[in-house]
């Protein structure tokens, strides 16, 4: 497990993003503009997004189905951060889920797969997914969050930007 701190104070911002295949977008660069930790749920297609989203703010990635090009057999299937107190478990796509994240302590599960954003509170817990940040799929948007962990707890917001 890997601790991500935050630059400091009591205000944590998490940028997370998904399914970007190769594309990274100027837009999505400045929605994640200001985050303390970028968390990059799989299908990111080239190590160059990666270096990108670097600039900006620490990555926790991994690995997606789509992820085949040299370099990225390194990322993991699943990664879980600790981010300002709270546990986030990161995978690519949710059915792959194997673990209670009740029984396990998560505060967040973050994935992506499906192209559709989403936020869920179930038993606590909270399932994000991003959407897709990369090349648009039939009629959906172009999304990515942010959480923003206050001593209220963990706070998403889907940012839609195209």
């Amino acid at each position: 497990m890997a601790e991500s701190p935050g630059r400091g104070g009591s205000i944590y911002h998490v940028g997370v993003i998904s399914d970007t295949h190769g594309l990274i977008r100027a837009e999505a660069l400045n929605a994640l503009k200001g985050s303390d930790v970028i968390l990059h749920a799989g299908d990111i297609g080239s190590r160059q997004v990666l270096r990108s989203l670097r600039c900006i703010a620490p990555v926790v990635a991994v690995r997606g189905n789509m992820d085949r090009e040299q370099g990225m057999h390194e990322l993991s299937l699943t990664e879980t951060v600790e981010i300002a107190g709270y546990l986030f478990h990161i995978l690519h796509d949710i059915t792959c889920l194997e673990l209670d994240p009740v029984a396990a302590g998560m505060h967040a599960i973050v994935s992506g797969h499906s192209h559709r954003s989403s936020v869920l509170i179930d038993r606590g817990v909270l399932y994000l997914n991003p959407g897709s940040a990369g090349p648009r799929r039939f009629t959906l948007p172009v999304t990515v969050a942010h959480v923003v962990i206050s001593q209220g707890g963990l706070h998403p917001e889907i940012i839609y930007l195209a």
